[in-house]
This record gives structure tokens, sequence and C-alpha cells, in this order.
């Protein structure tokens, strides 16, 4: 390893689900400087996903890119396999596959509609369902769940990526106690304005940035990633069923 960061996830193997851009791809580095291998899963974007193991690889860790819509049962069953047998059983899960588009309802189609939310919600379900075997036999598992305020506070043209969001959320609470005591955590991040990667470089002035939340500047991706490795540290044992919010003031729980 090459990185600085304590190597706590060594002998791990996370999947990060939409993982070659934005907080997915800094997710995925961030898990790879504790020394988790990573499953880097992408629907289509193979150039972006490769360009992604790269990086990973840069860090020493084991990566490799594993094509699938989290949407198809099988699918689904079967990368986690191809997983196993390449880097080894997913013992961390990161479920951050979406959709995110804005639209208006009364132009939203009822497919878009259920498109949207089974990306978010199916994907999800049929993932964990995939990796938990693995997880229970282990008595060890860490599974965290991307969502967004979007859920509590009611953005506008946002009715189909809510309805998934708020799906997600009570399935975070649901896993975590069916399976609490196998060891296994079940965590949400709730995430609020985001800009790019290089979203703080105009430093942390609440006049330098437009439409900020109050904090005064939009987050990283990296601010995702960290907040999501400390819930995947054997640290965070006792931290389970509970949304994490990452979202500069912008919504109090």
């Amino acid at each position: 390893m090459t990185g600085t960061a304590e190597q706590t996830l060594t002998g791990k193997t996370a999947l990060v689900t939409g993982a070659v851009r934005r907080s997915g791809r800094a997710t995925a580095l961030e898990l790879a400087k504790h020394g988790a291998s990573i499953a880097i899963n992408t629907r289509q974007s193979v150039d972006e996903a490769n360009l992604v193991k790269t990086e990973l690889e840069a860090l020493g860790v084991k990566a490799g890119v594993f094509v699938c819509d989290v949407t198809n049962e099988q699918g689904v069953a079967d990368m986690v396999t191809k997983i196993s047998e390449e880097l080894g059983p997913v013992d961390i899960l990161i479920n951050n596959a979406a959709d995110r588009g804005r639209v208006k309802t009364l132009d939203l189609s009822l497919d878009e509609f259920r498109r949207i939310v089974a990306i978010i919600l199916d994907g999800a379900f049929l993932c964990s369902r995939a990796v938990l075997p693995h997880m229970i036999d282990q008595q060890w598992g860490r599974i965290v769940n991307i969502s967004g305020i979007g859920n509590y506070v009611g953005y506008a043209e946002r009715v189909h990526v809510h309805a998934g969001k708020g799906g997600l959320d009570a399935m975070t609470r649901s896993l975590s106690s069916e399976f609490c005591e196998q060891g296994i955590t079940v965590n949400t991040v709730g995430v609020g304005k985001i800009g790019g990667e290089r979203a703080a470089s105009a430093g942390p002035s609440p006049k330098n940035v437009p439409n900020a939340p109050p904090i005064g500047f939009p987050g990283e991706p990296t601010d995702i990633a960290n907040a999501v490795g400390f819930l995947c540290q054997p640290a965070s044992r006792f931290i389970t069923g509970t949304m994490l919010h990452v979202n500069g003031n912008e919504y109090l729980a």
C-alpha cells in the first residue's frame, strides 16, 4: 500500500454500485486507501470505470470492473459470484446506484417513475440480498445506502427520486433490525448539496459560493466518501440503523 491512511480494511472486499463518478468514485478511492479491494460496478460506463480501476490499483489494492444493471436479478447474482471469484466475497456493500434527473410530475410517465425507483430500491435490495449470506457466515458486514435530504425537505420535480430514496431509508432500518445480531451494520448517508470534484476550491466562505447550504459552501464528493468510510470501519460496529446526515446544516434531523 502506498497511502498514509490506516489499513483497517485490508483483506476486505467492497462493492460500490454506480462507482465511476462523483461520490461513487470518491467512495471507492476512500475505501481503497484503507486497504479494501474494490469491485467497481457500472451499468454501461466501462471506459470511465477502467480509469477508476487504474486509480485504485495505483493505491496498491486489487480492483475490478463489473458491468451490471442492478435491477436485473440474475445479473446481480452473477456479478456477486464473479466478484467473489476475482477479488473475494463481498464484505462491504455501498448502494450508490441512482438516476437523479428532474422531471415535472405531470410529465412523468409511470414507466419512468418505475425505472428510477427500480434503480434505487430494487438495486439496493438485490445487491444486499446477494451479499448477505457471506456476511452472515463470517458474522461481519457493512452495508451503506446512499440517500438524500430531499425525502425530508421535499424538492419539486423529484417525486420519482424521493419515492425511491424514501424506500431506501426504510430498508436501512429493516435490514439493520434483522441482521444486527450477525455483526452486520446497515446505515444510510443522507446527502445534501454536493458540487463537483473541485466544489470547495473557493474556500469555506459564505460569500464565495452562491446558493450554498448554510455552512457557506457546497460539499465535495470526498465529504460523502469520508462519511461512508467511517461507517465501514470496524470501530463503527455499534452504529447501525441510522442516517448520517452530510448536508452542511441544510437539513437538521
